[in-house]
Parts: structure tokens; C-alpha cells; sequence
């Protein structure tokens, strides 16, 4: 649907894709009727031959993609994701079935069916009717003069082979059948594509069962991401803090034995000590920022933020909307996607400035930082960003990137923070 404002010429197009979409329906329809005649036609099959027991799941399988592709159509036409459901079959016959008979979206499927090939085929001849209107008026006053122009008719006993009734039908036929077209294409496309929609949408426990299973897998990255952390904090530990605490041990035990006899040697060894001691508090404070930065707990989300910006390899800007309380696990995710952004950005973008946007809508605070670089990301290449999604994704939030080659890009992360 079209809002104010918008040019005649793009809602003319919108009119003229929904009107492409009616018609597709009535061939849409047919495939449906002949579909549904050759599943009835596998389940027969098992009593017969047993053969309908492998021909059936395939059959139904061929009807996920068909209803997908429905799904996608109904989703265009509503401006609006619906989700398709395709799954691959795993396994041997016996857990085919299982896996479609357990699927509540198979029952969608197959009750879709026999609305598709009534009420689709319904609207796409009704489409057709209105289209045919113009089509037929305009033939009438461009062809009344050859023997085919007799045969043109609105209605049994009104031909159109002579200039009077050809003008005189076809130019109130062409404007009004223009006019009903126009008006009552989009609401009839609007109408199959909500009620494809709420029929083969996934229902509230498909939803949570699917909420499940990405939370399962969100939550295995996240131990797996904890896990190799607390590794990494480990081998830092050991291989660099450690050693140094050691090195410092034995300074000054050796400093402590030697203070009499040698003084200057014991004081080069306290110095030495004191110098590794510097060190090792540094590299503490670099793990520790790691774990939770403590710029944090000083001055909160806002410093912190400020603080990223102003320190950032490339120019940026921050743009800071109101954020209110948090909890600390989602300042210090918030924090860490500002920081990895902008660390990607200066590695890899060739980005001359960047934008760093953070603020809270409704109950989700949305962190948002975009670049003037050469685009193109590819998570696949260790871009940084299935670390970025990992850690969102922890929380129960959503990470987007809009890379296109050439640039820009945006990196998106949404936490809810509902109360």
C-alpha cells in the first residue's frame, strides 16, 4: 500500500505487481489441485505397493518448498519477513515421517492447499475479469474494423465489430475496468497475502520451540566463547604475570642474601624487582579490562563510550541517546561491540571516519556503528563479527551487518533490557 506522498508512478507499479501476483494464482491454483491429486495418489500407494511410504515424505517435502515459496510472495506483497519452514530430511524412511508428522507446519501445509486452489483461484480469475476489462476495450477500438472485432463482446449480444459501439463500449469499458482495477487489485492481493500469511506462519509454539533451539545454540557458543576465554586469561596468566612474579621472587630472594655482603647488587636486583612489578600490575590491568573493563565502574556506559570514541585509530562520533539504568552484563557487551567495531574498522575498513550511535528504544538498547570503508565484510575471513554476534547473541540479543561492497557499513546490536 502506497502513503501520502508517494508518486503516482510507484504506486502504479505496486498496482501492477499485485496484479501480476492474482493472476499468477489461478496456474498457482492448478499446480496446488494437481499437487494435492498426486499426494493423495502416494498415500494411496502405501496400501498398494508400499511405495507411497517413501513417496509420500518426498511429496510433502516438495510441498514445504512450494508453500515457501508462497510464504515469500505473501511476505513481499505484506512488506513483512514470513518465515519459511524448509527442512532437510535426516535419517531413513521411519524417521522421515517422524520428522514431518511431528511438524505442525505439515498439517499448515496441507490445509493450505485446498484454500489456495479455492479462494487463490477465486481472486486470480476475479483478477483476471478485471484486467480483462481494459484489455478487451482497448482490442475492441484498435481491431473493430477486422473480422475478429465482431467477436469481441462484453456480454452475449453486445458486439463490438462496428466504430459506434466499439467507442461507444470501449472507452467507458476502458476507464471504468482501469478504475476497479486499480482500486480493488491491491486490497485482493492484500487479503491472499494475510491470509496465506496467518495460515502458513508458525504458531506461538513453533515459535518457542524454534526460540529454543536458538537459545540452546546461543548458549553452547557462549560456554564454548567462556571456555576458551577463561583458557586465554589462563595462558596470560601463566605465560606472562606468573613468570614475572616469579622472576620477581627470586630477585629479591637472591637481594635478601646478598644485602650485606653486596649492597649495590642487592639494590640492582630490588630496582630490577620493582621494575617487573610495574610490569606485572600492567599486564593485570590489561586481562582485568578484558574481563570487565573498570573504566566501567568508574564512569559507567557514557564514559566509557566517550572514552572508545576519543581513543578510536579512526575518527568518529559519538551520538549518545538516553540509555537509563542497565544491567552490568549488558554495559559490558554494549561496551566490548563498540570497541571490537571500531578495532575492526581501523584494521580492515580503509575507513576514514565512523559513527558510533547507542541509545534505548522501547526495551532494547541499540548499539549502531557505521563506516565510510570499502564494505564488504566476510564473516567467514575472522572479520571480528561472529565474535560481535556471539557475545549479543549470549544475552538474547540480535546482531546485524550491512556491508555491501563499496560500503558503507553498519553493525547493528540490540539487548533486551526490558525492567
Amino acid at each position: 500500500m502506497t502513503t501520502k506522498g508517494t508518486p503516482v508512478r510507484a504506486h502504479l507499479g505496486a498496482v501492477g505487481r499485485r496484479a501480476l501476483v492474482l493472476v499468477g494464482l489461478v496456474p498457482s491454483a492448478m499446480i496446488t489441485l494437481f499437487a494435492g491429486i498426486a499426494l493423495l495418489i502416494s498415500a494411496m500407494m502405501i496400501v498398494a505397493a508400499g511405495i507411497g511410504l517413501v513417496l509420500v515424505p518426498l511429496a510433502l517435502v516438495a510441498l514445504r518448498g512450494w508453500t515457501d515459496l508462497h510464504r515469500v510472495l505473501a511476505g513481499r506483497l505484506l512488506g513483512r519477513e514470513v518465515p519459511v519452514r524448509s527442512r532437510g530430511l535426516r535419517g531413513g524412511v521411519g524417521s522421515w515421517w517422524k520428522q514431518l508428522l511431528g511438524d505442525r507446519a505439515t498439517y499448515r501445509d496441507l490445509l493450505w492447499m485446498p484454500l489456495q486452489v479455492v479462494v487463490g483461484g477465486a481472486l486470480g480469475l476475479a483478477a483476471m475479469l478485471l484486467l480483462g476489462i481494459p484489455v478487451v476495450s482497448v482490442a475492441a477500438m484498435v481491431l473493430w474494423w477486422l473480422p475478429i472485432g465482431a467477436e469481441l463482446q462484453y456480454l452475449p449480444g453486445f458486439a463490438m465489430g462496428d466504430p459506434l459501439s466499439a467507442y461507444g463500449l470501449g472507452i467507458p469499458g476502458l476507464l471504468l475496468g482501469s478504475l476497479l482495477a486499480y482500486k480493488l487489485i491491491p486490497p485482493m492481493a492484500q487479503a491472499w497475502a494475510e491470509l496465506t500469511a496467518r495460515l502458513l506462519h508458525e504458531s506461538t509454539v513453533d515459535a518457542l520451540e524454534k526460540r529454543v533451539d536458538v537459545l540452546t545454540e546461543t548458549r553452547a557458543d557462549a560456554l564454548h566463547a567462556h571456555n576458551a576465554e577463561l583458557r586465554r586469561i589462563e595462558r596470560d596468566l601463566h605465560d606472562g604475570t606468573q613468570a614475572k612474579l616469579v622472576s620477581i621472587s627470586l630477585r629479591l630472594g637472591i637481594a635478601q642474601q646478598v644485602v650485606r655482603e653486596e649492597p649495590e647488587t642487592a639494590l640492582t636486583l630490588m630496582s630490577e624487582a620493582q621494575q617487573r612489578t610495574d610490569s606485572a600490575m600492567a599486564e593485570l590491568r590489561t586481562i582485568a579490562r578484558t574481563i570487565y573493563p573498570p573504566i566501567l565502574a568508574d564512569r559507567g556506559l557514557t564514559g566509557a563510550l566517550h572514552s572508545l570514541v576519543a581513543d578510536s585509530g579512526v575518527p568518529a562520533h559519538l551520538e549518545l541517546g538516553e540509555v537509563g539504568a542497565l544491567p552490568a552484563a549488558i554495559e559490558a557487551a554494549a561496551y566490548f561491540v563498540v570497541a571490537e567495531s571500531l578495532a575492526n574498522v581501523g584494521k580492515h575498513s580503509g575507513a576514514s571516519f565512523a559513527l558510533v550511535s547507542v541509545g534505548r528504544i522501547d526495551d532494547h538498547l541499540r548499539v549502531s556503528i557505521t563506516d565510510d570503508g570499502r564494505g564488504g565484510i566476510e564473516e567467514s575471513r575472522g572479520s571480528g563479527v561472529t565474535g560481535i554476534r556471539r557475545r549479543v547473541a549470549a544475552l538474547d540479543g540480535r546482531t546485524t551487518v550491512d556491508s555491501p561492497v563499496g560500503g558503507p557499513t553498519t553493525v547493528t546490536a540490540e539487548f533486551p533490557c526490558a525492567p
